[in-house]
């Protein structure tokens, strides 16, 4: 746009409204609802006072008419918005936005003209919103062609398609379908062999074989993993250097928890149960304490409000398709959600906090260890924020753990007693063997170092030509024996806690508690006083030592003799304390594992068996909606995220209804809804129009006039594959990708070389692959449907990537055969890569790129190279043929069809 056109546009909407410009649908209607339907509309009409029909405006409330018609001045609405006073100007501070100029005008306008407006029924109360009734399956619908329709999905996909007397498209090809249900199903394209398989299979159920068998293989969970990690959220851990500072270190335990979760196809319930309430469900798990990730997830460092509102908004997002969010500083304002409804919800979390336990053979929590949630502060209230500001709450109003009303929730909280190895986990008896393998190690350390002392100072004792006292230590036999004095203290102490704690959480407690406790105290005393001694020893030889340094820079000397000075009293003033504490003798020692609360709020688990309850309105359908999206390309409910009254009921409630009760009566198994959805005919379909008659006065109407955005899936959706899948399939075409499963989360900088697939790379707030980044890979924040963005970057990342270069110069090699012509390698590489043989065009033109890239390349200066060249792991072939063959696959590797699901 030109300066000229943007003073123009400018101009235009500063421009006062003419009174033809006002109309009551377009400009008023809009306006009221975005400022006042909220505390004047259809579920709460405050002072009697409805604003969300011309008719009740007129009737207007406890104060009057809201309106005069043709009397701007002396209507109470136009007065009350208009105010300069905050405390009488509507809508209050704090619960919207004032009313700017032009926004006035249009209602002083239309209060002028006489408010005209067309009659109009008043909104349905929220309350009884198509998504906030329990869904009940509705029997499929009859259809002309019953053929067709013989699954269920395609009986309501038919009887739209006969509404709308839309003509579906053909079945897609045989070779497109196959790819299609490979990329769904395991994120990999078919291999030459599996495709030729296919196609010469005739068997009447050869394409149900295929689904069953992909549903089967462990790719399967990682390709839906990554579905399920963009809805959930999942994002590694975010910090600088080694400080964490949103979500948590070890998180990668969740991921692979959704993935092995997926691989077995556990129910969706049971998968949202473990995820809020792992710690609740099976405390003693640590396979289940995994999926309270989902929490764990949201961890704040520098705000647990950030931390606790996330937790609010995404799980009502995630498994309610709720803005619940949009409460938490007023009533929200299209839906029957009350403000304190989001401090209710909040309630339920407010408890909880994240625990980093130990790991069999790991001690270090920083290299390992299984990040879980638990109820950390049971006692801790939660408290309304007036208008949503942290720093105003409403503390004498308590808020107490609650859902929605209009959810008609059965809330039931019931504490949840917590075995030992919940509230005190490292209470192990393999954690007790390592911790004491290790002291005793520490003790055999400390004697040989001591022994290897004692050997040095006889010896150098035997050079000397004057005697020594047989009892004047060296100070290095002092600290040595010190040491081993000390280890074999804090060897003692350990076991002597060890039996009290176990002594302890018997259940019940041991009768010799008392004493294991005054054992373990005075032990303990005993080899703090150990180590205060050798802190004693060690300091004197740093002060003798500084002493006798012989520095040149007489102020470095002495400061660094007042350190020495400072550091021994320092060590003199522990000691004393130790050796007072020494003569106590009650039974106060240091528990050898972190207690933890003994019990549980319950709260999560109630919230979570809520969600997951046959009748819960809203779970099922949006778990429905989410995999119908990734299976066609677009949701049956647009906003996937919200299911409010902003979503009007979709055109095929019918089939989401049909698909939520059909999801819970088969135990929420995921798996049966991929099978159903992928062997309907309605997926089967192909991407490209059915062929309309070119007569001029055909009574038929081309599909795309009747339904443009194919809403009602008269043909299949074409889609750009997501960014890890672009990346996975370089590598698998090329025979190089490593799809083993599980482990910690890859450095992200390490895209271009390593070869493990894409899921399993750190994913987190400046911890991206730049690569899927390019390719629209997920937002850390928020992700529930990915966007879709075509610029020349990605094409760039393709052609100029080491690792594309490196594929494309393996899969050369791999598909030249001896005596092999430019025919054959032409038709081997649209088949490997592309799943499909070229077309006398594209087999004409490749094979002419074939000799003229050979000719050209004879030329030593032609031979040029591409950016990432430098980086790739195999160089380019010497022989020109041979490159030039190599050229062409990577021509292929960036061709639209390779990073397309058709």
């Amino acid at each position: 746009m030109n300066r000229c056109c943007a003073l123009s546009l400018l101009l235009l909407c500063a421009a006062p409204l003419a009174a033809a410009d006002v109309d009551y649908l377009r400009d008023v209607k809009p306006l009221l609802a975005q400022k006042c339907f909220a505390c004047h509309g259809a579920l709460k009409q405050e002072s009697g006072l409805r604003l969300d029909t011309a008719a009740t405006i007129r009737i207007g409330g406890d104060s009057g008419a809201a309106i005069m018609p043709g009397k701007p001045t002396d209507s109470l609405l136009l007065k009350r918005v208009s105010a300069a006073d905050a405390e009488t100007r509507m809508p209050p501070e704090g619960e919207g936005e004032k009313l700017d100029d032009r926004q006035l005008t249009i209602l002083k306008t239309w209060i002028e003209q006489g408010a005209p407006a067309p009659d109009e029924p008043p909104p349905p109360d929220p309350r009884s919103h198509w998504a906030f009734q329990t869904p009940v399956r509705p029997a499929p619908p009859p259809v002309k062609n019953a053929a067709w329709a013989q699954n269920p999905i395609d009986a309501f996909i038919a009887a739209n398609h006969e509404r709308l007397q839309l003509t579906p498209a053909q079945p897609a090809e045989k070779n497109v379908l196959l790819r299609r249900v490979y990329l769904d199903l395991i994120g990999l394209p078919p291999t030459t062999q599996e495709l030729q398989a296919f196609l010469t299979d005739e068997s009447p159920n050869a394409y149900e074989k295929i689904v069953h068998n992909l549903l089967q293989r462990p790719e399967y969970g990682q390709r839906w993993g990554r579905h399920w990690m963009d809805v959930w959220r999942y994002s590694d851990w975010a910090g600088y250097k080694q400080e964490v500072r949103e979500s948590q270190r070890h998180i990668w335990r969740w991921r692979d928890w959704i993935i092995e979760s997926l691989n077995t196809d556990k129910g969706y319930d049971q998968m949202v149960r473990e995820m809020l309430a792992g710690d609740e469900l099976a405390p003693g798990d640590p396979d289940i304490l995994r999926a309270t990730g989902f929490l764990v997830r949201n961890r704040h460092a520098s705000n647990r409000n950030i931390w606790l509102d996330a937790t609010v908004e995404h799980t009502a997002k995630a498994f309610l398709g709720l803005t619940i969010n949009c409460a938490r500083c007023h009533d929200h304002k299209f839906d029957p959600i009350p403000q304190m409804s989001y401090y209710g919800m909040r309630a339920i979390f407010e408890a909880h906090d994240v625990s980093i336990d130990r790991l069999p053979g790991q001690t270090d929590l920083v290299k390992d260890g299984l990040v879980r949630v638990f109820d950390g502060k049971p006692a801790e209230p939660t408290y309304l924020y007036i208008r949503g500001n942290e720093k105003q709450p409403d503390k004498d109003h308590p808020v107490v753990p609650g859902l929605p009303a209009v959810l008609a929730a059965k809330f039931d909280v019931q504490p949840v007693s917590l075995p030992l190895h919940a509230h005190h986990p490292g209470l192990r008896h393999d954690f007790q063997n390592e911790d004491l393998a290790a002291a005793r190690k520490a003790v055999e350390l400390a004697a040989a170092a001591l022994k290897k002392v004692r050997e040095a100072a006889e010896k150098t004792s035997s050079k000397k030509s004057t005697a020594t006292t047989d009892d004047a230590k060296q100070p290095a036999i002092a600290i040595a024996e010190a040491k081993h004095h000390s280890a074999q203290a804090d060897l003692e102490s350990l076991t002597a806690r060890y039996a009290a704690d176990f002594a302890k959480h018997e259940s019940p407690p041991a009768a010799n508690f008392d004493e294991l406790a005054a054992t373990a105290a005075k032990i303990e005393r005993q080899a703090s006083l150990c180590k205060a001694d050798l802190g004693v020893l060690q300091a004197e030889e740093a002060l003798t030592k500084a002493k006798q340094a012989k520095d040149t820079q007489e102020a470095k000397a002495k400061a660094a003799i007042t350190k020495a000075e400072k550091d021994l009293k320092t060590a003199q003033e522990s000691r004393e304390k130790a050796q007072a504490a020494v003569e106590k003798s009650d039974g106060d020692y240091t528990p050898v594992s972190k207690p933890f609360p003994e019990t549980s709020t319950g709260r999560r688990l109630a919230l979570a068996c809520w969600i997951t309850q046959h009748d819960n309105p809203l779970a099922a359908r949006v778990a429905v909606n989410h995999i119908w999206l990734r299976h066609f390309g677009a949701p049956l409910v647009e906003n996937v995220f919200d299911f409010g009254t902003r979503s009007p009921q979709p055109d095929l409630v019918n089939l989401l209804d049909w698909l939520a009760v059909e999801l819970v009566e088969h135990n929420w198994s995921m798996k049966h809804l991929h099978q159903l959805m992928v062997t309907s005919n309605t997926y089967r379909l192909s991407s490209n129009p059915p062929a309309v008659s070119s007569t001029p006065h055909s009574a038929l109407r081309a599909p795309h006039s009747i339904d443009p955005d194919n809403r009602a899936l008269w043909h299949m959706n074409t889609r750009r594959l997501e960014a890890e899948l672009v990346r996975d399939s370089l590598l698998y075409v090329g025979g190089s990708l490593d799809c083993s499963l599980g482990g910690p989360d890859i450095d992200f900088q390490l895209g271009e070389t390593s070869k493990r697939r894409s899921v399993y790379f750190r994913h987190a707030y400046e911890k991206q692959m730049q690569f899927l980044v390019l390719f629209d890979a997920a937002n850390v924040n928020e992700c529930y449907r990915r966007t879709d963005s075509v610029i020349p970057q990605q094409a760039l990342a393709v052609a100029n990537s080491p690792l594309s270069l490196t594929q494309s110069r393996l899969l050369a090699r791999k598909l030249s055969e001896p005596s092999d012509n430019d025919l054959a390698f032409v038709k081997r590489a649209f088949e490997h890569i592309l799943s499909r043989q070229p077309s006398a065009e594209e087999q004409a033109t490749c094979e002419k790129f074939l000799i003229s890239q050979s000719t050209r390349l004879i030329e030593p200066d032609k031979l040029t190279s591409f950016p990432g060249d430098k980086k790739a792991e195999v160089p380019p072939a010497s022989e020109p043929g041979q490159r030039a063959r190599e050229n062409l696959i990577h021509v292929l590797l960036n061709h639209n069809d390779f990073v397309t699901i058709r």
